[in-house]
């Protein structure tokens, strides 16, 4: 019988609703939630998919260590591990004091997971070492909230999308980073033709593409646009002085700032027309206007004031608190908001509590039960691993994050983590970066079978309910946190009995009662509510009936005297700047179908058919003037390091731009990912690093020998070895394709280049791996003197029909797409045998690839799509006659802009 369970989505801040299908203790099929206020039934590609992901290929599922770092790690007992980890820990605490321990932890744990983490390090050890990644993405937008509105409270909601006459996106492709969100930004537009919408990206980004305005604006200067909005805005006339007077302060210094920041010098500035900015702010100024805004804000060393000089144009137009009108910031990981709330941060403390003040200290240790709580702020993200690497910080605890991954300046969180004297990871997956380093390997549960509670973008909290069991040997992350916490208060003799819990609602409850009279008070909140009622948003006292949608209708603001603050933002140049010898700025952002460092969307094959392997993105023009043609291989480098990575032509890059998806890392190419270019440089309030943007040069490299290898895997352990040889090639990329079945994991591809034939024997081994060796039944063609080598595996299938499984080329690889295809439809064509046999490089004459796949849902690829449009197709068509676009949605913008580009006028 097939059981349904409620759950959210484990992926970005929307914090969409789920229902899991299982079916004996096994995750089979996931639908959206027709009932959750987030998401109405919707799902992305991601979300669609996540039933794919919950196959035990990739899980780690029993604990490991090692007491010698010489050595392997080996399986291990509970008891071992967490008795090494305790010993380790107490002695380095009794040593050298509690600030030499560290816990850095992860927005996509649920709350109850990180409550449990913030207490163990702060009440229990008494350091404030405890950080999370969601520095790395949300942090200066708290900062933002804080400085200005005086507590980090998102005050708009999902539902003043449908309200808003102008909607202002900053620093965010929203169309990849938060489809469904999109979703009804697309729903809001076609029931409203004359909502404005305003786009300011540096590229043109499907989101930009489909925008009333793009505000093309170069990287960095966000801050001299919105001044220069404001100063529009005050000389049209279009301010609210009357709620400037009664709700604010600091107007008048911020009014002579701005006074400056004509359209003349902004234009110059920001490499954008006057009339855009005048035309910006206009259509902000009339209202009402809600700007949504992301990482190319909160990622900067100037992220603070970039958030704070948005939410000045809301406060001085009285453009907050109200239907359609707000700064609302998206929220990247699916419970940064939760971590937030319980004070999951370095510098912060359980319900919205200054770390500052001391009657907020003594509030949590009176609700804890302890003497006090340390008042030292802890090492944030970036501190903590230089911390790590001088010494200071001698042992960490690393929970549901892949630091290797996603820090900035890799190669020296890489030294940090192998220098450290003692490193514990606690993940689900054993395959990131960062697990290698792992003194103890801890298996944690996963999405489908966690249970607790999550906080989305729009403060709405959703109960998570387990789908399915753990996994062998995994356990909990707060059960892991527990047990670790209840054998050190035994160790380092505390005998406080701190952390009794059994079940998350235990702790929940508790989170809840920290809340009690801050402002995201949830006291009227408990599981029973919220699985009877379903998802709420915050605050929600004792004795109300809902919570609150928007917040500051009355124009209180968290700030001691109930005002909101105007911060004097200057526009001050990107800290890491193009010159001579890195003439070329290098921006990051999300693909449209992968999360982060991949862990969970790589284990699915379908969502590599959009976009299949690491590129860096080029403007035409760059291209040519450096003799660079499309797929040519290319060096990016800099001072902290170097990529090799295919150039790919892109239309959304302004010249002197380039682009590199952050998602790529060690684990599917050759290299550390893009996060080996970036400074570690942060912003001095936030403490938020520079993420989104560095300088870069770039040169092309003439690597000769190219090969190809494609092959139908039955798990993902193939997958894992073949990666194993990334770091033997100058490039090489390895991925998934296709869609998986009942039989197997999808299309493994591999691609490489170097300057001559590697060694014979290490292609043999890969051979091996794949089951293609001599043994197999296999087309074997070689031309020696052109270095040309050809291997077709044809397999019989259930139906006794010869089907091609995989495929190698060596030298040429001009056919790879064909061969592409023809291993999606596992045909042994004619054609394919005589190509297979002869010393053709090229497909076939009239063989035409299908292009990339741009609806994944549905498998319609690019070129189907432009024949049908040529043929005059229009959007609804293609609707109904392919019937691309008409599931998760997420590939409507793209085929919006190839109508644009390919109908005939």
């Amino acid at each position: 019988m097939i059981k349904q369970t409620k759950s959210t989505c484990c992926y970005c801040g929307v914090g969409c609703g789920v229902i899991i299908h299982s079916e004996n203790d096994k995750i089979i099929d996931v639908k959206g939630d027709p009932n959750h206020p987030a998401n109405f039934g919707r799902l992305c590609t991601k979300g669609s998919t996540l039933h794919l992901s919950a196959k035990l290929d990739n899980r780690l599922l029993y604990p490991e260590l090692r007491t010698n770092r010489d050595l392997p790690r080996k399986r291990a007992t509970w008891d071992e591990s967490l008795d090494l980890a305790v010993e380790k820990f107490a002695k380095t605490i009794e040593t050298h004091g509690p600030d030499s321990v560290a816990f850095y932890l992860s927005g996509q744990l649920l709350t109850e997971d990180y409550y449990v983490f913030n207490k163990l390090a702060k009440g229990l050890i008494g350091t404030n070492n405890v950080d999370t990644n969601s520095r790395l993405c949300m942090s200066s937008a708290v900062a933002g909230y804080k400085v200005t509105l005086g507590a980090d409270a998102p005050p708009a909601c999902y539902e003043d999308i449908d309200h808003t006459e102008c909607l202002f996106i900053a620093g965010s492709n929203t169309a990849f980073a938060h489809p469904i969100i999109y979703r009804r930004i697309e729903d809001a537009k076609a029931k409203n033709p004359n909502l404005k919408i305003v786009v300011v990206d540096p590229r043109q980004t499907d989101t930009a593409k489909a925008a009333d305005l793009h505000l093309a604006i170069l990287p960095g200067t966000d801050v001299a646009l919105f001044n220069g909005m404001l100063h529009v805005m005050l000389w049209e006339g279009m301010l609210n002085h009357a709620y400037i007077e009664q709700y604010t302060n600091g107007f008048a210094e911020l009014k002579e700032t701005v006074r400056e920041y004509t359209p003349k010098m902004v234009a110059d500035i920001c490499g954008i027309k006057e009339a855009d900015i005048i035309t910006a702010a206009k259509w902000f100024g009339k209202g009402p206007s809600l700007s949504m805004y992301c990482m190319g804000l909160n990622q900067s060393v100037h992220g603070t004031e970039k958030n704070a000089a948005l939410i000045n144009l809301h406060l001085a137009t009285g453009q907050i608190g109200k239907p359609g009108a707000g700064p609302f910031s998206l929220t990247g990981q699916p419970n940064a908001m939760g971590g937030r709330e319980v004070g999951g941060m370095a510098t912060l403390m359980s319900g919205h509590r200054d770390l500052a003040n001391a009657e907020h200290r003594a509030e949590v240790a009176d609700l804890w039960g302890v003497d006090s709580v340390p008042e030292t702020p802890g090492k944030s993200a970036i501190e903590m691993f230089d911390a790590v690497k001088e010494g200071s910080i001698k042992a960490i605890w690393i929970a549901c994050t892949n630091p290797a991954h996603s820090m900035p300046d890799l190669n020296s969180v890489l030294e940090a983590l192998d220098t450290a004297q003692f490193v514990v990871v606690q993940d689900a997956f054993n395959n990131t970066e960062t697990a290698k380093y792992a003194d103890v390997l801890l298996p944690a549960s996963t999405w489908g079978e966690k249970e607790g509670s999550v906080t989305n973008s729009e403060r709405r909290i959703t109960r998570v309910n387990p789908a399915v069991a753990t996994p062998a040997e995994a356990r909990h992350d707060w059960a892991i946190a527990v047990d670790f916490a209840q054998r050190l208060e035994q160790r380092l003799a505390k005998g406080s009995a701190l952390f009794p819990y059994s079940t998350t609602e235990q702790i929940f409850n508790e989170h809840r009662e920290t809340t009690r009279g801050r402002d995201l008070d949830i006291t009227g909140l408990s599981y029973d509510l919220l699985n009877e009622q379903g998802p709420q948003q915050w605050p929600f006292k004792e004795g109300d009936a809902s919570g609150k949608a928007r917040l500051y209708a009355d124009g209180v603001f968290q700030k001691p005297d109930g005002r909101a603050q105007f911060v004097n933002a200057v526009y001050k140049a990107t800290a890491d700047k193009t010159d001579a010898r890195h003439p070329l700025h290098l921006l990051t952002g999300r693909l449209r179908d992968q999360w982060h460092g991949m862990s969970r969307t790589g284990n699915v094959a379908q969502l590599f058919n959009h976009a299949e392997e690491p590129v860096i993105q080029m403007n035409a023009d760059d291209m040519m003037r450096r003799s660079i043609n499309n797929g040519d291989i290319v060096k990016v480098s800099n001072k902290r390091g170097s990529l090799v990575l295919p150039a790919q032509v892109s239309d959304e890059v302004r010249p002197s731009q380039t682009f590199i998806p952050m998602h790529w890392g060690s684990q599917y190419m050759n290299g550390l990912g893009v996060n080996a270019l970036m400074p570690p440089s942060f912003d001095k309030t936030s403490k938020q690093p520079e993420l989104k943007h560095t300088a870069i040069k770039l040169e092309k490299l003439e690597l000769p020998w190219r090969m190809t290898v494609m092959r139908t895997i039955h798990n993902l352990e193939v997958l894992q070895k073949i990666r194993g040889f990334l770091s033997h090639f100058e490039y090489a990329s390895c991925g998934l394709f296709g869609r998986q079945t009942e039989t197997h994991s999808g299309m493994l591809i591999l691609r490489a280049a170097h300057t001559e034939a590697p060694d014979a024997q290490m292609i043999e081994e890969i051979d091996a791996i794949l089951g293609m060796t001599g043994d197999a039944p296999l087309l074997n063609y070689l031309d020696a003197k052109r270095g040309i080598s050809k291997r077709i595996l044809v397999e019989t299938n259930l139906e006794n029909k010869a089907e091609v499984t995989g495929v190698r080329l060596v030298g040429e690889t001009l056919a790879t797409a064909w061969l592409k295809d023809v291993m999606g439809t596992g045909e042994f064509s004619p054609e394919l045998r005589r190509w297979a046999l002869a010393p053709l490089s090229a497909p076939p004459a009239g063989q035409r690839s299908r292009g990339k796949i741009v609806c994944n849902c549905l498998d319609v690829a690019e070129n189907e799509i432009i024949d049908n449009i040529q043929l005059g197709a229009d959007l609804i068509t293609l609707q109904n006659k392919l019937k691309c676009g008409t599931q998760c949605g997420s590939c409507v913008p793209e085929l919006k802009q190839l109508v644009r580009i390919y109908a005939k006028n």
